[in-house]
């Protein structure tokens, strides 16, 4: 693969969704629910694939374009993975997100639903006042966990820590997790569409009229119920180039989550290790690499295959820059 591919998203309402994504992002709202609350910018799962928009896969599934190509385009941190490792999303959360557990890889393998979920959150945007749920706030027997979601007690024994943009939230597989009210983010997980609710405030299913699907006591078996630190602040610190400063955000085994800030011209590259994730989360310019040029903008989301080599940012604009 020579060329570097531009992304267009799988968008997805829910009863939670908002409309930045259409207001500032210019993304069409979901017919059914006259909102955006997610979109797959980057995905290769078949629950939400993205879709190639240039060159000669353009129109194809980001996964039919890697289909046709040498698992080399991965990256050699890849060389050994069955599935392709990540999913990148945009979520906008107009209301709060259920209290919900992923499961780790042995899990999930075990029960064979695919990967587990780790993820990471970038906060874009933040209401004043805005919180999530990490974790819990004490010691917690996960028979009292599931006795707490069953009698609507649960919210007690939750931790709530108030966000902000600019944050960087690590969530391993098994933390209990939800995404407040008035929060705007950008989320690098794991390949995999595996949740488990265990409380969502006795919120109608749309489609049904009844409570939402709720799972208990898988989502007791997976938490991991051990009290965290949250420090969302970066876990690097800034770098200064010409042209922009690099922030690392997070990282674990599945990825390395970065912050770029271009203001002029940024030069990088894509080496043989992994490709690169690059999502425009604000501003405009282009990407320029041989005799390709990208026009980019506020949602523009790119694949750069691994040992593409040299890519110049030119414009203001903030990016989420993802590797494996």
């Amino acid at each position: 693969m020579k060329e570097i591919l531009s992304l267009y998203p799988m968008i997805k309402g829910t009863i939670w969704g908002g409309q930045k994504l259409h207001t500032d992002y210019g993304f069409p709202n979901n017919e059914k629910y006259g909102n955006i609350a997610e979109a797959w910018m980057l995905s290769v799962h078949p629950d939400g694939p993205s879709v190639v928009q240039n060159g000669v896969y353009r129109g194809k599934t980001l996964a039919e374009a890697l289909e046709a190509e040498d698992k080399s385009v991965w990256g050699t941190h890849n060389a050994d993975k069955a599935d392709f490792p990540i999913l990148i999303k945009l979520i906008d959360a107009y209301d709060k997100l259920s209290i919900q557990v992923h499961p780790d890889d042995d899990y999930a393998r075990r029960m064979k639903i695919g990967n587990g979920k780790t993820e990471a959150w970038y906060i874009v945007a933040a209401d004043p006042g805005a919180e999530l749920v990490y974790g819990v706030k004490r010691p917690t027997a996960k028979e009292e966990l599931a006795r707490s979601a069953e009698d609507q007690t649960i919210t007690e024994i939750l931790n709530y820590v108030p966000v902000k943009a600019g944050d960087a939230v690590f969530i391993p597989a098994g933390m209990l997790h939800a995404i407040g009210k008035g929060i705007f983010l950008a989320e690098v997980q794991q390949s995999s569409n595996t949740t488990y609710r265990l409380y969502d405030y006795n919120r109608p299913d749309p489609t049904t009229g009844g409570p939402r699907d709720l799972d208990i006591d898988k989502a007791a078996e997976v938490a991991d119920l051990r009290i965290p630190t949250a420090d969302f602040s970066p876990r690097g610190e800034t770098e200064t180039f010409a042209g922009g400063t690099k922030t690392l955000l997070t990282a674990c085994r599945y990825f390395r989550m970065t912050r770029l800030l271009v203001d002029g011209e940024f030069t990088d590259a894509a080496d043989e290790t992994s490709f690169v994730s690059l999502l425009v989360l604000d501003g405009e310019g282009t990407l320029e690499s041989g005799e390709q040029t990208l026009e980019l903008k506020k949602g523009a989301s790119l694949f750069v295959p691994a040992a593409h080599g040299r890519y110049t940012l030119k414009g203001a604009m903030t990016v989420l820059e993802t590797r494996t």
